[in-house]
């Protein structure tokens, strides 16, 4: 009974210290004034939550966990959890804020005159080839150009378009349930639904911005659809991808 009790207390007390609250706030480097609403991630743990009016914050993290700030208008901070940030607590970090310039517009490599006659003539043409197989349910697949094999990996992607998932995330098998997690918090929802720009899906998953946009072709998503879609859309559309094909591979 004593063992039970003694192994009941180190699992109690293991649990407490993995759970670590940690508290902090978020001001704006230059002003020094607090900021509200902006969202952090622990990219380790795949939690998320957001700063308050008084642009203070707290989340679960242990040592090493990788925190992320995200805010439209202002760079992403990454922070890794140190201990004394975790003993010491109300720790303070500032977001730079983006300068943006306007760039001038260039028109003239396609030589347009205003005559649509002669413009339609001048304009650039995309030369990526597109496919279509009969009895199947689509309108065409992009090949592309952008290698010789570009053919055949059009006619893989059709039959079997999770092979690339496979590669990709059988590089480190959490990245599923890294997924999974990010379904189900909120937080982290209603963050990527605001998201056009992949960063975030980029550090929670450990992918880049080319491994993203090769999973939707491969799963036959349409160009329109990766140019207008938000975060949240394709993270979803990646989770859907993924958990048909591995059925139908069972």
């Amino acid at each position: 009974m004593r063992k039970i009790w003694g192994m009941l207390f180190l699992f109690i007390s293991y649990t407490c210290f993995g759970q670590d609250t940690f508290t902090a706030v978020v001001k704006n480097e230059t002003t020094g004034l607090v900021m509200p609403s902006v969202h952090i991630l622990n990219l380790t743990q795949v939690i998320g939550t957001i700063t308050d009016q008084k642009g203070g914050f707290e989340i679960q993290a242990q040592t090493n966990d990788t925190l992320y700030f995200s805010y439209l208008g202002y760079k992403p901070l990454k922070i890794a959890v140190t201990n004394d940030m975790i003993k010491f607590g109300n720790a303070e970090f500032n977001m730079t804020e983006l300068a943006f310039a306007l760039e001038e517009i260039i028109v003239r490599p396609y030589q347009l005159t205003g005559y649509l006659d002669i413009d339609v003539r001048n304009a650039p043409i995309n030369t990526a080839r597109r496919y279509s197989i009969s009895g199947l349910p689509n309108r065409g697949y992009e090949a592309g150009d952008r290698n010789p094999g570009a053919i055949s990996k059009a006619f893989g992607a059709i039959f079997n378009p999770a092979d690339l998932l496979n590669n990709l995330f059988g590089k480190n098998p959490n990245q599923m349930r890294k997924l999974k997690k990010m379904r189900e918090d909120d937080e982290i929802k209603n963050l990527l639904a605001s998201k056009f720009d992949r960063q975030v899906l980029m550090q929670l998953l450990g992918l880049s911005r080319l491994d993203i946009d090769e999973i939707l072709r491969n799963c036959n998503y349409s160009d329109v659809f990766m140019k207008e879609a938000n975060d949240l859309q394709i993270l979803e559309a990646i989770s859907k991808c993924y958990e048909e094909y591995r059925v139908l591979n069972l």
